[in-house]
């Protein structure tokens, strides 16, 4: 399948999205750095659409939030 890299590289930016996210919830949020990166990361998921919306769709699919997920998770869905 072409969308193999990314597959991988989509959702290993949506995983550290994740951990970002939830920097910011906690007591204290997160760096300006960090907000910053999440930012970045933001645009560069724009990238990859097709990757992304297949990762949400695997995610729904199997009842499981995006940063459980594996890269072979998505393909054997796809």
């Amino acid at each position: 399948m072409a969308l193999t890299e990314p597959i991988d590289h989509a959702l290993a930016l949506l995983k550290r999205q994740a951990v970002l996210e939830t920097g910011l919830r906690q007591p204290g949020g997160i760096r300006v750095t960090e907000e910053r990166e999440l930012y970045a990361l933001r645009h560069q998921l724009q990238r990859y659409p097709e990757a992304v919306s297949a990762i949400l769709q695997t995610a729904s699919n199997l009842h499981r939030p995006v940063d459980s997920l594996a890269p072979q998770d998505v393909r054997n869905f796809s």
